[in-house]
């Protein structure tokens, strides 16, 4: 049984709190490695060691830094067959999906390359008698990141890239679900130059989120997991007097006008509503025609679709459509809700709930379920499923359609399809929803621009990735500087103006 460790100060280091998370084979159902869980003091032990690596870095030119950045991407490119291999074995997502994850984590390191360009702050020369003003953009000092098990890997990059590209030690606390690529990309930080002590991973639960929380040394959290605990990270930091920005669940939905081009519309919903079994904060997994001919032309395409999904292990070949659950627990949970929307009345069109792979009977396989006629009052369409399954929600006009997401309280994603330009436009006008498509099925944005959802999805000020990211990894610090000409002046005793 192998045994997982922590990384810090730049090496691997044994967990002594003597508690273990199992880390599983989701497509087998066998515990493959054991994670140290950290206790308080072996957190307060990395968050010592980066607070004293921290200042050099920082007093490190951005480009220098940013050069680190530079050698981790080719490094990620060198091991991508790697990386994306053991997280397939932890997560259970295709090895095409995985690689996915890694390069839209990838994605975010080279837009960190401009860090140079986007720490620069402002000045104007005589914004009064012989006084020059400035602002400088410095960094926070310790932050850290608690990340989920959906992307082990794009996320932490999202959190860890801009973060010490502007000049923090990170602490990273991911998922003891699947650890080993968060550690993997430590180990590649380190061998791409950056210091000893300024990335370092720590495993753990409640206990060592809770020690982040409390840590007067750490300033800045950011998370992405499920709302309540978003909830609860966010009002706890806050109230220990830290920036923090949480991302929590969603239930997207997709608008199919009459005039869509159907075809599309199901292409699109395939990918978005079953891809990694639908364990994605930006799965599509509401759709909403609008008319009944649209309705049961949408059906009539999508059910045979759905039936022929093909699942299986990541071994099984890169044409797998998706993998398991991620544990024995959210497959539960996830058959749990079909059999509530089955109970409450709506149709499940397709059932996947028995499906089972010869070879894999342990595993935590669910097949792609389809349901139709489901309405706002069912749990299937209140609560965020995080498994592959797909609801319809019919709605008898575009008023009706807008009202789903509108209403709901989840602001993740949503996209319309549609080729009505008027449409599309007053939808994204009028959509009070965080990241939107047209014609696009899952909206993320691309590195430079930022991702954050509204309502229950997201809490703090600003997004993750793009210009916002080093805005929540840096304070501005503002300059007035006079300096003496021979003129002497008698005591001010007015505040200064601009006259």
């Amino acid at each position: 049984m192998q045994e997982l460790t922590h990384y810090i100060g730049g090496k691997h280091v044994k967990g002594t709190s003597g508690r273990f998370a199992d880390v599983m084979n989701p497509a087998t159902g066998e515990v493959q490695a054991k994670a140290p869980l950290a206790s308080s003091e072996e957190l307060a032990q990395a968050v010592a060691i980066a607070a004293k690596a921290q200042a050099g870095w920082a007093a490190t030119n951005p480009q220098k830094r940013a050069r680190v950045l530079m050698k981790f991407v080719e490094l990620l490119h060198r091991d991508m067959d790697k990386l994306a291999e053991a997280l397939s074995r932890e997560h259970g997502k295709t090895i095409p999906d995985a690689k996915g994850d890694v390069i839209r984590g990838l994605e975010v390191a080279e837009f960190c390359f401009g860090a140079p360009h986007l720490l620069k702050g402002e000045f104007t020369e005589g914004a009064g008698p012989g006084i020059d003003m400035y602002s400088l953009r410095q960094p926070l000092g310790v932050v850290a990141g608690i990340t989920p098990f959906n992307f082990p890997a794009m996320i932490p990059m999202w959190k860890f890239c801009p973060a010490i590209a502007a000049g923090n030690a990170f602490i990273l606390k991911p998922s003891e679900r699947d650890p080993s690529v968060p550690l993997m990309l430590a180990e590649l930080m380190t061998e791409a130059g950056l210091p000893d002590g300024i990335l370092n991973v720590v495993n753990g639960d409640k206990e060592a989120v809770d020690a982040i929380l409390d840590h007067p040394e750490i300033m800045a959290v950011g998370f992405v997991g499920s709302t309540p605990i978003a909830q609860y990270i966010y009002s706890r930091g806050c109230a220990n007097g830290k920036r923090v920005q949480c991302f929590g669940g969603a239930k997207n939905h997709m608008i199919i006008m009459p005039d869509a081009d159907m075809d599309q519309a199901v292409d699109a919903l395939i990918g978005a509503g079953y891809g990694a079994a639908g364990e994605r904060c930006m799965a599509i997994s509401v759709a909403v025609p609008v008319g009944e001919k649209t309705a049961d032309l949408l059906i009539e395409k999508l059910a045979p679709r759905v039936e022929a999904l093909k699942i299986g292990p990541y071994t099984a070949g890169n044409d797998t459509d998706f993998g398991p659950l991620v544990t024995k627990e959210a497959r539960e949970r996830v058959l749990g809700l079909v059999n509530s929307g089955v109970e409450q009345g709506a149709k499940l069109v397709v059932d996947g709930r028995d499906f089972s792979m010869q070879g894999y009977e342990n595993g935590y396989f669910i097949g792609g379920c389809l349901f139709d006629h489901v309405t706002r009052d069912m749990d299937i369409y209140t609560q965020e499923i995080f498994g592959p399954v797909l609801s319809v929600v019919r709605a008898p006009n575009y008023a009706e359609a807008l009202r789903y997401p509108m209403e709901h309280e989840y602001g993740n994603g949503t996209a319309i399809f549609t080729r009505d330009g008027d449409t599309a436009r007053d939808f994204v006008s009028r959509i009070n929803i965080g990241m939107v498509g047209v014609n696009v099925p899952i909206p993320v944005p691309l590195a430079y621009h930022t991702f954050g959802g509204w309502k229950k999805s997201g809490f703090g000020d600003l997004n993750q990735h793009g210009p916002d990211a080093f805005r929540f990894y840096t304070r501005t610090k503002t300059v007035t500087a006079r300096w003496p000409s021979g003129i002497k002046e008698g005591a001010e005793f007015v505040i200064p103006t601009m006259g």
